[in-house]
């Protein structure tokens, strides 16, 4: 298990007994993101410090490093193969980088739209769509080859704080600052469900690998 902090570290914990194994350094303010690569061997994260960093968590060294956006980065996601990084940022603007082989050399392109911080990134279980969650309200599904936005999905009342692929890829959940979870067909862009047994801002949802099940965290100290 991965975790980042105000105190500018990332820990690296053993599930099984709760002991810290590693405590990488490197950013020099808070750390908004943490995310693993499927195969486990490379960490990436982001923060206040507007920078992403990629660790190689066998030996905690920053094996590359993307900064100066002049944002704050929200958020940090791999593609299924690995081979792909997403980050969102203060900027408004989503980042992809195809990291390949040569991750000293990958390169970036820059999705633009949303109309405020992009809070959110998620892929697709396919890695060919990427969903961004937002504080202007709304949530976008892009083509990761061609950058172009497919749909827009609205209907949060204030700002989007985390979305999630259902492992079938034919479902988004998404939840924020209105203490609702939402439901959303990716193919008609409907709302399929609204879920609001919160009771405060919700900053995470998550599906189980069947999809059967949704967890969601909130401010209101408690995980449902």
């Amino acid at each position: 298990l991965a975790s980042g902090s105000g105190d500018r570290t990332v820990r690296l914990w053993n599930v099984a007994d709760g002991q810290c194994l590693k405590t990488l350094h490197g950013h020099s303010s808070l750390l908004t993101s943490v995310a693993f690569s499927p195969d486990g061997t490379n960490l990436a994260t982001g923060g206040e410090d507007r920078s992403v960093r990629l660790w190689e968590v066998s030996t905690g060294s920053c094996i590359d490093l993307w900064q100066g956006y002049g944002s704050w980065i929200q958020s940090v996601a791999f593609s299924p193969d690995g081979q792909t990084l997403a980050s969102g940022s203060e900027d408004k603007t989503v980042r992809i980088w195809q990291l390949g082989d040569a991750r000293s050399s990958a390169t970036s392109r820059t999705f633009t739209g949303h109309q405020g911080w992009v809070c959110s990134v998620a892929f697709s279980p396919d890695g060919k769509h990427l969903a961004s969650g937002s504080s202007d309200y709304s949530i976008k599904l892009w083509d990761v080859l061609t950058g172009q936005c497919l749909k827009t999905f609205q209907g949060h009342s204030r700002w989007v704080g985390a979305v999630a692929f259902s492992p079938s890829g034919l479902t988004l959940a998404s939840c924020g600052g209105d203490y609702t979870i939402k439901l959303w067909d990716i193919i008609t862009g409907n709302c399929l469900q609204t879920l609001s047994e919160h009771t405060g801002w919700l900053w995470s949802v998550q599906f189980s690998p069947d999809g059967m099940m949704l967890a969601s965290a909130s401010e209101d100290k408690t995980i449902k």
